[in-house]
């Protein structure tokens, strides 16, 4: 039987995935932040303020932060005076990265593309691991997981911000209408693009609930792991640690 996996509502062969996700980022690279402003009414950018003062980055201390293309994640803690290196697996989204790192005069960063199952990094080389709104995007999410234990240093900590499913009575359905009418539209009238946004609201339906993602975040070797709802689980992050 073939290895599948979930890409928006459809399962695929989880050896096309990879190639599919990585299509979508290429589409929509270039008004990723754009879009990102449009769907959440620019709230993406508190919920990110908010991870990183949970990962509390310290200075000259390693970071790995993974799917974070564009910066958002990595600027801010590069700010505190980390070391962080970017890893994407989407070339044309690093190359936005490092555009927006230029004009700002951000200097020191590191951009790498990686794949987030088979990192090329060494065992424990980073204090610390972050991920914001692409471990969903993964094909083997458990192997990612296993991929940011094997990386961390002892004592390192784990870091992943995400869209779940709230459990807000009334909001959950008001957000499910808007998701999935009105964001496709929104694709299509900022990028060009209705079927790649239909798609990122679909992988959030399919992504684990919270509890099942903190299991798996445990399984791959974590320790006190925390779940810290937003709006509800609308967005949630979810931290461990390495021991």
């Amino acid at each position: 039987m073939n290895d599948t996996a979930s890409f928006g509502y459809r399962d695929v062969d989880a050896a096309e995935k990879q190639g599919m996700v990585r299509a979508v980022f290429s589409n929509v690279a270039s008004k990723y932040d754009l879009m990102n402003d449009a769907m959440s009414g620019g709230a993406h950018r508190l919920w990110k303020d908010q991870f990183v003062n949970r990962v509390k980055p310290r200075k000259d201390e390693h970071i790995l932060d993974m799917a974070g293309g564009t910066g958002d994640i990595a600027f801010r803690m590069h700010r505190h005076g980390a070391r962080v290196t970017v890893s994407d697996i989407n070339p044309e989204m690093l190359a936005v990265g490092i555009e927006r790192a230029r004009k700002k005069g951000y200097e020191g960063l590191i951009w790498s593309e990686q794949n987030a199952e088979e990192l090329t990094f060494g065992d424990r080389a980073f204090d610390a691991y972050t991920i914001a709104f692409g471990i969903r995007n993964v094909t083997h999410i458990d192997r990612a997981l296993r991929e940011a234990h094997r990386v961390l240093k002892y004592g390192g900590r784990f870091f992943c911000l995400e869209f779940s499913t709230t459990t807000w009575p009334g909001f959950a359905d008001v957000y499910d209408v808007y998701s999935h009418r009105l964001v496709p539209k929104l694709g299509k009238l900022f990028a060009g693009d209705e079927d790649s946004y239909r798609y990122l609201i679909e992988s959030i339906r399919r992504f684990p609930p919270m509890p099942k993602f903190e299991s798996m975040i445990r399984e791959a070797g974590f320790v006190n792991t925390k779940v810290e709802p937003i709006l509800g689980g609308l967005v949630a992050i979810h931290s461990g640690w390495k021991i």
